[in-house]
């Protein structure tokens, strides 16, 4: 299956078949509370009218070319996660898992409503995505981190491809060795990457776009090529793109216009099915 799905993702859930996905990855509202926004921008060399100035001088003037927003706050944000997350229960193969993506807002809350659905020994990993961008509060510890939790449908087996697991640098490679140094090291639960750069070419625009590099981790250590990885906040596509680069299917749901345009074309190279969440078995498996 390689499909995008608009609609309520709870709907979606409701028509899939129990025990159809290896991996579920989602990365939910973090209920901040405030309105997320993205703009893209582009600057065109523009000596005359130009609004802004670069090297040497030079003047740009600036150009929108889109934004995108949405609401960030919920009355009842665990009453609104619980049942999704107990059809991703349902959904998961008896050796899938789940991660879960949230900030530290919500993560402690979260992951006792995580223990409920799933059995607190069904919990494997608390994974820390720690990055270094933006600015940096004078009345506290700036937070520079995600917390992803991992759990297993089964805590006795589950995928866990070691050696698909992408090496980093050593932080001391003079300690280590030339030959340990040029391996690297596996990562530990403290996964650090930057954020998506804003002028990068992984930008899509998005609000809370994930970075391709770390749902990739996630994608090619739990699931098996020809595996289906579902994500029912899609937002950008990160998952789908990570899914089709390792040779997975992919279903990804989201309720945003906005958001389902932006996979489309993201995965345009992939050629998934573009659907409504009201069509006829919109997110029941297909062929891969």
């Amino acid at each position: 299956m390689k499909r995008i799905v608009l609609g309520d993702n709870l709907d979606v859930l409701a028509g899939l078949p129990d025990a159809c996905a290896r991996l579920v990855y989602i990365d939910p509202p973090f209920n901040t509370g405030r309105t997320q926004r993205r703009t893209r921008l582009r600057t065109v060399r523009d000596d005359e009218g130009g609004d802004r100035t670069g090297f040497k001088g030079r003047r740009y003037r600036t150009e929108v070319l889109g934004a995108a927003a949405w609401e960030d706050a919920y009355d009842d944000y665990l009453g609104f996660l619980a049942p999704r997350l107990a059809a991703a229960r349902r959904i998961l193969t008896a050796d899938g898992s789940l991660f879960f993506h949230i900030d530290s807002r919500e993560a402690h809350y979260c992951k006792v409503l995580l223990d409920e659905l799933f059995g607190r020994e069904s919990f494997i990993n608390e994974i820390v995505w720690a990055y270094d961008y933006g600015g940096r509060s004078r009345t506290r510890w700036a937070a520079k981190h995600d917390t992803i939790f991992w759990y297993a449908a089964d805590p006795s087996r589950y995928v866990f491809r070691y050696d698909d697991i992408d090496r980093v640098p050593y932080m001391a490679p003079g300690l280590v060795g030339p030959e340990k140094a040029a391996r690297g090291k596996v990562p530990t639960d403290v996964w650090w990457n930057t954020i998506v750069s804003p002028t990068g070419k992984e930008k899509t625009g998005y609000p809370t776009q994930k970075p391709l590099r770390i749902v990739e981790r996630i994608v090619r250590v739990h699931s098996d090529p020809g595996d289906l990885v579902v994500d029912f906040f899609a937002g950008s596509g990160t998952t789908g793109e990570a899914a089709a680069r390792n040779g997975r299917g992919y279903l990804l749901v989201d309720s945003n216009p906005e958001a389902v345009a932006v996979m489309a074309r993201r995965l345009a190279w992939d050629g998934p099915e573009v659907v409504t969440g009201g069509d006829a078995d919109a997110g029941r498996p297909g062929p891969v």
